[in-house]
């Protein structure tokens, strides 16, 4: 079997600031902008990778959802801990410096950790933590 990963979910709370951001800030591609009954979804992606998207989902979209469970979504967010990715760049330092020279949350600086990569972490608009590596 053939598979490659295309797309992966992560809620959003509002659409402008996962804009600056995603695209204005970490540089990525909006590859689509769908609103629908008052709610609105992002696509995406790192330049030159058409085949990689983050979907940014409006948290409580799945009408499967409970009120209790989109209370508890909104708990987790707030926290912190609701979603992640992992990302990797070529430059690490420069990425924090960037980072680190907007509003952006910083959870972690640049570490070499026990398990052999050297990454930060920071957390989105939304809440949601990115841990980006060091590419080697």
């Amino acid at each position: 079997m053939d598979f490659t990963i295309h797309s992966s979910f992560l809620p959003h709370e509002d659409a402008d600031a996962s804009l600056a951001f995603y695209r204005d800030l970490l540089g990525f591609e909006v590859r689509n902008d769908v609103g629908y009954g008052g709610m609105r979804w992002l696509t995406i992606g790192p330049v030159g990778q058409p085949d990689t998207n983050i979907v940014l989902e409006p948290p409580g979209a799945d009408p499967g959802v409970t009120d209790d469970e989109r209370g508890t979504i909104a708990e987790m967010m707030a926290k912190g801990t609701y979603a992640r990715v992992l990302l990797a760049t070529a430059d690490l330092d420069a990425t924090f410096e960037r980072l680190q020279a907007s509003d952006t949350e910083i959870v972690q600086e640049p570490t070499e950790q026990p398990y052999g990569v050297r990454d930060c972490a920071v957390r989105d608009p939304a809440g949601n933590l990115l841990r980006i590596q060091q590419k080697r």
